[in-house]
């Protein structure tokens, strides 16, 4: 193992032993299988539906498409959560890793769907799939290029770039900015008793409550905005929510436009170290060796199956894909590093899947309520790229690489009239802060470094 897959390892988790009531191949009573499994739910249910609905609601889409796509993102997840603990052949890290959709692709899956709708966003998320799938068998070699600092400078600009999204939510969304409601108190009020509700829970001693600060916030919000008259049930009564979703491969169908497939492949790269780091830390706390062959094999299947199962959910309408890190803190909080509890979590997902009325439900939740919750949680992933930039040394050329890279990321985010004039191709490709930013940081990493090694053999 080289220095920066060590280094990125410890920005994840910290290196602690922890005694576990169930290892990766006990099988636990039904009982406290059940009991775990729930948990793990709890910590990872709002996190697989807000992507979903974000993109619903950039892309303006109607109530049956936004619950449709909220289901299937719970059964998509089902589906890759059993392909990470059972490992099928290669495909699989054999541990309790729990998948769902990753806020990662939002902001490219967004432009693209700008651009060419759904059929767009399905086709370059399963024709890009196949590069993490690619990497996943030749890591070694693009470790030397995507090193932490690059890594981290790309989460840092996801979460920066996904603030914005956040705020439009409390403001009330683009349906507010339509009709003049815009930034209204009643929106900014339901938005921010969310936010206070969910830092409120999760400072609470109690564990139950820590994990749950999310659903808890999102349930007072919606109780709120009910009683405000801010949810429309009517819309409601023209669905059928007693029925069942039968997942339809290709709903929508497909498309392809080479810059979407070139902003969304980036992130598939970034995606990839990002497993890597959450099978390492999940190694660690199941009592497994991050060493040798075995290792090899865990991260080298999760990294695959983060592929496969992306292009997978792309079959089934649903988006990429990705490891939850928060897991992690679930089996070292439970003791339970049990693989077969991964079972019963993705017979749950399946199942809420199948039921229109979750998706529905979820549909109609205002969104003050969702951005009263989701900006703390993109907060939360700008942190989490600070920290991984923070625990490397910050010498000459990482100042430059993340001046360059951040400038030009954030200048793009901020002033997207700077493309006005730019061929379609560049425009498509470059839009996107977190594409400009995280090829500047590739490629800045590799020639600054070159340039830096020369300068130091003259002093």
């Amino acid at each position: 193992m080289d220095i920066n897959t060590e280094e990125l390892e410890e920005t994840i988790i910290p290196v602690k032993e922890t005694d576990l009531i169930y290892g990766i191949d006990d099988r636990p009573p039904l009982k406290e299988a059940l009991f775990a499994a729930l948990q793990h739910l709890l910590a990872i249910f709002v996190a697989i539906i807000t992507p979903p609905l974000i993109i619903a609601g950039a892309l303006k889409l109607d109530l049956e498409t936004t619950g449709f796509l909220v289901s299937m993102a719970l059964f998509a997840s089902g589906i890759s959560t059993f392909v990470q603990c059972k490992r099928i052949g290669p495909v699989g890290a054999g541990l309790l890793c729990i998948q769902g959709t990753s806020f990662s692709f939002i902001g490219p899956i967004i432009s693209a769907g700008l651009t060419g709708g759904l059929p767009l966003i399905f086709g370059v998320c399963m024709a890009a799939a196949p590069i993490e799938m690619i990497i996943s068998r030749t890591f070694k070699y693009m470790r030397s290029i995507i090193t932490p600092l690059v890594s981290g400078i790309v989460v840092l600009l996801i979460g920066l770039s996904l603030i914005k999204v956040g705020v439009v939510s409390c403001g009330g969304g683009f349906a507010a900015m339509d009709n003049g409601t815009f930034g209204s108190l009643r929106n900014i009020g339901v938005a921010a008793t969310v936010l206070l509700s969910v830092l409120f829970f999760n400072r609470c001693k109690n564990k139950y409550l820590r994990m749950s600060s999310i659903v808890l916030g999102l349930c007072i919000g919606y109780g709120l905005s009910f009683a405000l008259g801010m949810v429309d049930m009517s819309v409601a009564s023209s669905q059928n929510l007693m029925g069942f979703n039968i997942p339809v491969p290709f709903k929508y169908g497909l498309d392809f436009n080479i810059s979407s497939f070139i902003a969304i492949g980036l992130v598939y790269l970034i995606t990839a170290i990002e497993a890597t780091g959450d099978v390492t830390a999940n190694s660690m706390i199941s009592g497994k060796s991050i060493e040798g062959e075995g290792y090899l094999k865990r991260v080298s299947g999760g990294v695959l199956a983060d592929g496969v199962n992306s292009f997978v959910a792309g079959v089934f309408n649903s988006f990429p894909n990705s490891i939850f890190a928060q897991n992690n803190g679930i089996i070292q909080l439970t003791g339970v590093a049990s693989r077969y509890v991964g079972y019963y979590i993705a017979g749950m997902l399946i199942l809420l899947g199948l039921f229109p009325i979750v998706g529905v439900v979820f549909s109609l939740m205002p969104d003050p309520v969702l951005g009263g919750a989701t900006l703390l949680m993109f907060g939360t992933v700008a942190a989490a790229g600070i920290r991984i930039i923070a625990s490397q040394e910050i010498n000459r050329k990482a100042t430059l690489v993340l001046a360059v890279s951040l400038s030009l990321g954030l200048g793009v985010e901020l002033m997207p009239d700077i493309l006005k004039t730019a061929p379609e191709a560049i425009k498509g490709i470059f839009s996107s802060g977190i594409t400009t930013g995280g090829l500047t940081a590739i490629i800045a990493n590799v020639l600054i470094h070159v340039k830096e090694d020369k300068v130091d053999k003259t002093e």
